[in-house]
Parts: structure tokens; C-alpha cells; sequence
């Protein structure tokens, strides 16, 4: 069974230019599929905004699960890890190793530890769980949370609309805390075969530094447009696609509600504090898996190449 590598790291980390470069130093070899491990990167309709591969960098090496879900879906964990099995096992039938590469670590968690299966959430209690965020906003929605379920509301941010929603309809459907739930064995598959997990690291003020330009030359590249055309759809503001980072921001901009200088500087600092949480998350949840640091990401086929053609991955779980 042919390896399969796993590429973690926090946005603007430089991971989709590596995974490209892996691909093509492999080229002679088996070759390689790089699939898409990023929540955000799977929605059709936000390629500039979430960068996703190019036009050109999808032509130099194979991507799959990149743009192929509609921004009016939720598209969950779940179902993400059903499609990266799936392609995954095509990657190996054909003889190629199958590179993941994206910055969601709950997508990583759930490929290789699991998901704990959770029940199914009533009508009632979905209804209600958004009347509350509607009548509360997702401040007030955190407080009702935190005296009801302080661990959950511990995790979470007040501001994470999304999640608070699904953790108080879980909670007030089942009786049970998600964190109770998440605890619980899991039940669904998980990647099998070797593997190896790599989390790419760069110093915080370079990262800031890259975050921040990238932000801008997405503006120049027509993100507003990118936005204002999601915006014309008339989506629900709840769903993920909705929250991505830059688009409440530009939203904002593109009726007239702030100025192009204030949207950056939001969606700047907004897209600072994500990397922060990522940074936080593969330290502390993925804390096995060899960190490559900025001076190694430049050899980092040297790293894993060796480890393919030995067949020696094994699960670092």
C-alpha cells in the first residue's frame, strides 16, 4: 500500500506551494494527488479569498476536493473525511501517494483519530438553537451557553456564530454536552495504511507579515467582486461559507459601510488572530507529528521522499 503524507499548517504558511513541489519532485517517480484538507478551500465560490490553488497550480499537479461544494451547503466534517478516504484509496489504487495538505485541523483529527458518533439533532431544537442566536446575538448566545454548558462555552469563541449554534442544540436536544460527545469512542473510519503527519512552522512575525500581504494582493486580485458576487446570492449569514475570513469584512465594504483601508485592516486582523488558533491547535492537538520549520520546508522532499520509496510511514498515532 503506498504512503500517503499529511501537510498541516496555519494559513499563509506557504503549505500548497510545498505540496506542489513534492508533487513534481515525484513526477519520475510514482507521482503524487494532493487533496484538499482545508474547510474554507472546498467552496466553489471562493477561490481568491481562501487561496486556493490557481488555475495554473491546479494544472501542475493533480487536486482533488477543491471548489467542489456549494457555498449554500454546510459542509461538514463528516462528510469531508468520506471524500478524502475515497480519494485517497483512487491515489493508492493508481500507484500515486495521496498528499493532504490544508490548514483544518479538525479535518486531520477526524482522518486519522475518528469522529464520535453524535445523534441526530432535533428540528425543534436546531429551531430554537437559531431563534437564540437571532434574539441574543452570538455574544449573548455564549453566556446562555456558558451557564448551561461552561466547558463547551470554555472552547469556543464568542463570536463563532456556527459553532455556539451547534453546541446548544446538541446540548438542549440530547441533554449531553458536545464535549461529552466528542469524548466518546469513535465511530467513524479513520485513514489506514502508512502514513506520516508534517506540520510546517514559520516564525509569528514572518507569518503576520505574509498574512497581511496576501490579504492585499487578494483585494488588487478581485476578492471585492469575488465577495460581492456570494453576497448577491442571498445566502443565510449562519452558513460556513458566510464566515470565511475577509467576508463579512468585505461585505461590509461593498455597502458602503466601512472603507477599503478599515475592511483590509479588519480582515488583516482577523485572519492574524485564525493563525494564532491554528498555530495553538497543532501544538497542543498535534503535537506527534515532526514540525518542519521554515529553513526545512525548503527541503522538505528531501525529508519525506526518502520515507515514500522505503515505504516505511507508519501511523503516528
Amino acid at each position: 500500500m503506498e504512503s500517503a503524507i499529511l501537510i498541516a499548517g496555519p494559513t499563509a504558511s506557504g503549505k500548497s506551494r510545498l505540496a506542489i513541489e513534492l508533487v513534481q519532485a515525484l513526477a519520475n517517480d510514482q507521482g503524487a494527488v494532493i487533496i484538499n484538507g482545508d474547510s474554507m478551500q472546498v467552496y466553489a465560490e471562493l477561490r481568491l479569498l481562501t487561496a486556493r490553488p490557481s488555475a495554473a497550480e491546479e494544472a501542475a499537479a493533480p487536486h482533488r476536493l477543491y471548489g467542489f461544494v456549494s457555498a449554500a451547503q454546510a459542509f461538514s466534517v463528516g462528510r469531508w473525511v468520506t471524500h478524502a478516504l475515497s480519494e485517497i484509496a483512487q491515489a493508492r489504487q493508481g500507484g500515486q501517494v495521496p498528499i493532504v495538505v490544508g490548514g483544518t485541523g479538525l479535518y486531520f483529527q477526524a482522518l486519522t483519530e475518528g469522529l464520535a458518533e453524535i445523534p441526530q439533532v432535533s428540528d425543534e431544537a436546531r429551531l430554537e438553537a437559531r431563534q437564540r442566536l437571532d434574539e441574543l446575538g452570538p455574544g449573548g448566545l455564549h453566556d446562555v451557553l456558558g451557564q448551561r454548558d461552561p466547558e463547551m462555552a470554555a472552547r469556543l469563541q464568542a463570536t463563532d456564530a456556527q459553532r455556539l449554534v451547534r453546541a446548544y442544540e446538541v446540548l438542549i436536544s440530547t441533554g449531553v454536552s458536545l464535549a461529552d460527545w466528542q469524548r466518546r469512542p469513535a465511530t467513524t473510519p479513520v485513514l489506514r495504511g502508512p502514513w506520516r503527519g508534517f506540520v510546517l512552522n514559520r516564525p509569528r512575525a514572518d507569518l503576520y507579515r505574509r498574512c497581511d500581504e496576501r490579504l492585499a494582493a487578494m483585494l488588487d486580485q478581485g476578492a471585492l467582486e469575488e465577495v460581492a458576487e456570494l453576497a448577491a446570492m442571498n445566502l443565510d449569514p449562519a452558513l460556513p461559507a458566510m464566515k470565511a475570513l475577509g467576508v463579512p469584512d468585505l461585505i461590509r465594504l461593498t455597502r458602503g459601510e466601512i472603507s477599503r483601508a478599515d475592511a483590509l485592516a479588519a480582515a488583516q486582523q482577523a485572519t492574524r488572530r485564525y493563525a494564532k488558533r491554528q498555530m495553538t491547535w497543532f501544538r497542543n492537538k498535534m503535537c506527534s507529528w515532526q514540525s518542519i520549520n521554515t529553513q526545512d520546508s525548503e527541503r522538505l522532499s528531501e525529508i519525506i521522499i526518502p520515507f515514500i520509496s522505503k515505504n516505511q510511514l507508519t501511523p503516528t498515532n
